[in-house]
């Protein structure tokens, strides 16, 4: 019956739910990449400041909106108030600590802790895969960056004596 009360509700879960925040997370993104300053004369160049901002932007959008129109049998995602709570507010506490200590801690720390402390929260408990997927990324990450793109990252207050 695709009218009745259980087949609407199915409609409505919190793979969706989670897709249409994140639609809209990115179109608001989407929306800030147009405040980006560009250098002048920077106009007609194929790549700017605002180039992989916009990149991101769609991507997400279009990964929001394959996710949104997915079909899931999953009966588990049934209701959308069925969400791990606790999870929620670990990952929220540790975007908020990440914030907070990238400028004293410096990029490569601050951003490998972040990393190893996300994937604890989600499960992982080997050490090699702890240290081993955080650091070494993250360390190839930031020499990309700063020498192959000539990015300027926060190095870190606890390190600059």
């Amino acid at each position: 019956m695709p009218d009745s009360p259980s087949h609407r509700l199915s409609l409505l879960n919190r793979d969706r739910i989670a897709a249409l925040l994140f639609l809209l997370l990115c179109l608001y993104y989407r929306w800030q990449t147009e405040h980006i300053m560009i250098l002048p004369g920077d106009e007609l160049e194929p790549f700017t400041a605002r180039t992989v901002p916009k990149f991101l932007a769609y991507t997400g959008m279009v990964l929001a909106l394959l996710l949104l129109f997915s079909r899931s049998d999953k009966e588990q995602l049934a209701t959308p108030f069925r969400m791990h709570w606790p999870r929620l507010i670990g990952f929220l506490v540790l975007m908020l600590l990440y914030g907070l200590g990238l400028s004293y801690l410096g990029f490569i720390v601050a951003t490998s802790l972040f990393l190893m402390l996300s994937f604890y929260l989600l499960g992982e408990r080997r050490s090699t895969i702890l240290w081993g997927a955080s650091f070494p990324f993250v360390i190839a990450f930031y020499w990309l960056l700063t020498h192959g793109l000539g990015v300027y990252l926060e190095s870190g207050s606890i390190f600059q004596m």
